[in-house]
């Protein structure tokens, strides 16, 4: 069998490069660690296309994509590039320069808050928000409320992997915003 002939299930090759870490960062926790995705440049760019494509279609193609603090940078920025849109970063707070707005939300124990310039989105935009993984949910959650608050229309959520057995994906889908995910983890 040649290269060319040998079909590819994206879903199935990137889930053999996401590393798994046993009790991180604390005891019992099953850690999916995806920068073996960025480290090899074919897996990365199998892992970059699969968004690029979806989104290039007429009906998704978004007017920005915004990426979450940290890792939705990475994937976010390329692909925006690749779509010739704008990019978007929403941080973690204290981190941006300009006038912001802010969302705080509840994490297991205690909360985090995270920013948008307030001159990021302009009133009626489509985003794409996007991320490298869902488990909680409140990152997500708070970064489609910061979007709302200045205009932006969230079309769609990306991330690479679903932990659907921590209740993020659950709690986005009683949001009514779709979540395009590349692959899940459930229960394993």
């Amino acid at each position: 069998m040649t290269a060319s002939t040998v079909q590819l299930d994206v879903s199935d090759f990137l889930r053999q490069h996401i590393r798994t870490v046993p009790d991180w960062p604390s005891t019992g926790v099953q850690f999916r660690d995806i920068t073996p995705l960025l480290q090899d440049p074919r897996v990365f760019r199998v892992l970059i296309d699969a968004f690029v494509h979806r989104y290039m279609a007429p009906g998704l193609r978004p007017d920005v994509v915004a990426g979450l603090d940290a890792r939705g940078f990475i994937i976010g920025a390329v692909v925006a590039y690749e779509l010739n849109v704008g990019f978007v970063p929403i941080r973690k707070k204290g981190k941006l320069p300009f006038t912001t707005v802010a969302e705080t939300y509840e994490l297991e124990y205690g909360s985090a808050t995270v920013e948008l310039h307030t001159d990021a989105i302009s009133n009626g935009q489509k985003v794409l928000l996007i991320d490298d993984l869902i488990a909680t949910g409140g990152t997500m959650i708070a970064g489609i409320k910061l979007l709302e608050r200045l205009g932006g229309i969230v079309t769609e959520c990306a991330v690479i992997v679903d932990l659907p057995e921590l209740g993020g994906s659950a709690k986005l889908a009683q949001t009514g915003k779709p979540l395009f995910k590349l692959v899940e983890f459930d229960g394993e």
